[in-house]
């Protein structure tokens, strides 16, 4: 694998994060928020960052599975991996009243994100 084919998967990767988390925080919004109110799409600066370097990381293990492992149930791989950065979620509810259908939203959503992004590398890596 050359560092230009790491770096390119990176970029797609990243990009398909960045579209996600803007996706991602407007569904929650629209849940949490009560109807009427306005809806701020502004994703915070340090979400984008972070998603950037979970897009590094990811392209970082697909590169391994790929490279090593072969390409055979990548999708389990990255839903896998998906479930496990979205489980927290899951338990927060008790110390922030967020209601139940913005954490299946957004859990969910990770979900498609990890896969999408499982799709795209898959398609640039194998």
């Amino acid at each position: 694998m050359t560092l230009g084919r790491l770096a390119l998967a990176w970029i797609v990767v990243a990009a398909w994060f960045e579209i996600a988390a803007y996706v991602t925080h407007y569904i929650v919004a629209k849940l949490v928020i009560p109807t009427g109110a306005t809806v701020d799409t502004a994703v915070p600066a340090h979400l984008i960052k972070r998603r950037a370097l979970e897009a590094a990381l990811v392209t970082l293990i697909a590169s391994l599975w790929f490279d090593s492992l072969g390409s055979g149930e990548w999708w389990l791989l990255f839903l896998l991996i998906g479930t496990l950065v979205t489980s927290p979620a899951w338990f927060v509810r008790a110390l922030d009243p967020i209601p139940k259908r913005a954490i299946v939203a957004d859990t969910v959503c990770n979900l498609l994100r990890y896969v999408g992004a499982g799709a795209l590398l898959a398609w640039r890596l194998s």
